[in-house]
């Protein structure tokens, strides 16, 4: 398997490109503001790109989708959305089909009802939902315990050895694996979704307390 990240701009976004190398075809996620980069990069290596997510709606995540619709003739893919090709419809445990490789869909809610991951292979693409070190912003309430559940009943569901890729470069490094997320970031240490929503409210000051950037 194929996979490149790139720095989109924006707020430190990631977009990435995936292939299945042996029938050169390909998915995209988040190509946010660099839809052209990622395009050359699949036109370079002779890749078609098959599938573009977005892993949520908001304005940074799905601002150059019109741009990597005209360019691909896919259309970008998010939560509840079906996809024209397969007619699937971009759900919790969706499958889609990509040479040997089968994308899967997880349906994250928390930093936004619509947000979603994206698993293929050994890699899952967490958007804002997971960051390396530290979680999605969210509310205090329905949203954090969206997230927590989120976190703990699909991302930390998947083998230790999957490589985590974010949304954004928030984190102590650019990747991480769900082996390590779940062994030292703070918001996965916590044992319910209390700690877990004392840690969002007070994260500033543990922070501080820890070096944490």
């Amino acid at each position: 398997m194929y996979l490149k990240q790139f720095r989109t701009g924006g707020d430190r976004n990631f977009g990435y490109l995936v292939a299945d190398e042996e029938s050169r075809r390909a998915f995209v996620v988040d190509p946010s503001y660099s839809p052209a980069l990622i395009v050359d990069e699949a036109r370079e290596r002779e890749f078609d790109i098959r599938y573009v997510f977005s892993t949520h709606g908001h304005h940074d995540h799905v601002n150059g989708n019109a741009e990597m619709a005209r360019m691909t003739g896919r259309t970008p893919l998010l939560y509840g959305s079906v996809c024209p090709e397969t007619g699937i419809r971009i759900e919790d445990g969706a499958l889609l089909p990509l040479g040997k490789l089968l994308i899967r869909v997880l349906h994250t809610p928390g930093h936004t009802p619509d947000s979603i991951c994206i698993h293929a292979g050994d890699a899952v693409f967490t958007g804002d939902t997971l960051f390396v070190g530290k979680v999605g912003g969210t509310d205090l309430g329905r949203e954090a315990l969206d997230e927590y559940r989120s976190l703990h009943e699909k991302l930390l569901a998947l083998p230790g050895e999957t490589r985590v890729f974010p949304g954004h470069d928030y984190g102590s490094a650019p990747e991480s694996t769900i082996a390590h997320e779940r062994e030292s970031n703070p918001f996965l240490l916590q044992p319910d979704p209390e700690t877990f929503i004392d840690l969002k409210r007070n994260w500033a000051a543990y922070k501080q307390a820890h070096g944490i950037r």
